[in-house]
Order: C-alpha cells, then structure tokens, then sequence
C-alpha cells in the first residue's frame, strides 16, 4: 500500500461531549444555568443529534429532513442543518444555537484518539501517503495544527470544498489524485460503512474502526499499521521483509 486515507471525526478525532460542549457555550455567553436544567438540555441536544460528530438525530424535524442528507455539501447546509437540530431544544438563550455550532469548530472540542499520532507519524516515516477525507461543512485543518498532527497529512479532501460528500467516489478519488496513488495501493479508514466504504468502488481497501469516546479505544488504529506493512520494529528490521 502506498497512501492511507483516513476520516476524521469518530476515526482521528472525537468531539467533547454534548454535556461539555454545552457547558462551554454557556460559559462563553456569560449564561448561567441550574444544573438540572444543563443536564436535562444537554440530554434533548444528544437525542436531536444537535452536536455534529456526535450521535445521530434520533429523528429529524420536517424543517431538517430536507437539507439532513445533503448537509456536507457546503458549509451553509451543514450550519443550517445543525442549528436547526438545535433549535428544537429550548435554551435560556437564543445566542447559544449559534455559539454551540461556531464551538464545535474550535480544537478545544476535539480530542485525538491515543494512537492517532503514532500511527500517523509511523506512516510518515514509512513514506506511505496520507489523506483525510471527510464529510463536513467547515475548515478542520486548524484542529489537526493545534493537536500537531498536521505535519502527518499529505492532503485535505473535505465534502464542503469538493460540494460532493462519501460515499460518492469521486471525493475519494480525489484525494489519490492529491496523493498521486493508485486507489488499488490505498486503504480507507473510517467509522461509517455506508459513507467510508464508498473507497470500495474504486478499488481501495477499507478498513472499518468504531466511533466510541477516546478513552474507550486506547488502539483502535494500530491495526492499519500491519495492513499496510508498516508495523514499526525494536530492531529497526523492515516488517515487508520475509526472514
């Protein structure tokens, strides 16, 4: 294999809770709330699937349905859909749907999975390609800089800026064109079988891990290491060679 492409929330990264996430904008609004009542709310934004990269809406408002399967195609579909979940959720606050979205973008909430940086830095010095490909309506680059995992990406291949989103091939093939890699020589990694097992059509392996809190899945990504024959050695000895 010559180049891994990976997504990003709930495969290199995990967003912050719905309860911390909106512990965060009320802090930044300056607005208080009784406990309870924090509690309760953050409980109706998970059921909404307010939180993006968080859990599924556990069902979508008429005023959603519409945009919901087309959300990653720009960033205004994507802050619509979203803050339109929210807005089901009644809030002391009509400030706050904005501000939770516009929060969920900062690198604050977001956290790398324990072994994202080991295996991204094994593959760099493996001189194996590495792209992110992922369905989102805004800029992540900043988040993958302020956790340092930026020097370990070759390419961004983002839904918003392509106006395309997985499982739609042309996005991955995209990005093995950024990679100038064979997609027969590449693996996809990503928590959703439907949108990440897109690759599958051009020819790309793909490799499935699950999108739990990062303390539930210390080395979820490890075993891309053996999958392209990059596991890296005590001695130093190249795990590609047969003894």
């Amino acid at each position: 294999m010559t180049a891994v492409l990976f997504d990003f929330s709930g495969t290199l990264f995990r967003v912050e809770s719905t309860e911390s996430w909106l512990r965060g904008a009320l802090a930044e609004a300056q607005v208080g709330l009784a406990e309870a009542e924090l509690v309760e709310a953050a409980q109706a934004l998970e059921a909404m699937g307010a939180l993006p990269g968080g859990i599924e809406p556990s069902w979508l408002p008429e005023d959603v349905a519409s945009v919901w399967g087309v959300r990653d195609k720009s960033a205004e579909l994507h802050r619509a859909a979203y803050t339109a979940l929210s807005r089901h959720v009644p809030l002391p606050d009509d400030r706050l749907h904005d501000m939770l979205y516009d929060r969920h973008m900062t690198p604050a909430a977001w956290m790398p999975y324990p072994d994202a940086t080991e295996v991204l830095g094994t593959l760099r010095e493996r001189g194996i390609g590495v792209g992110v490909v992922s369905n989102i309506g805004w800029d992540l680059r900043p988040v993958f800089r302020e956790h340092g995992l930026d020097p370990y990406v070759d390419a961004y291949v983002l839904s918003y800026e392509h106006g395309i989103q997985k499982p739609d091939p042309r996005l991955f093939a995209a990005a093995c064109a950024e990679l100038d890699a064979d997609p027969r020589d590449v693996v996809m990694v990503g928590d959703n079988r439907r949108a990440d097992g897109g690759a599958a059509a051009l020819g790309c392996a793909v490799h499935f891990v699950d999108h739990l809190p990062a303390a539930q899945r210390p080395d979820g990504l490890r075993p891309v290491l053996d999958l392209v024959g990059a596991v890296p050695r005590a001695n130093g000895s190249d795990p590609r060679v047969n003894k």
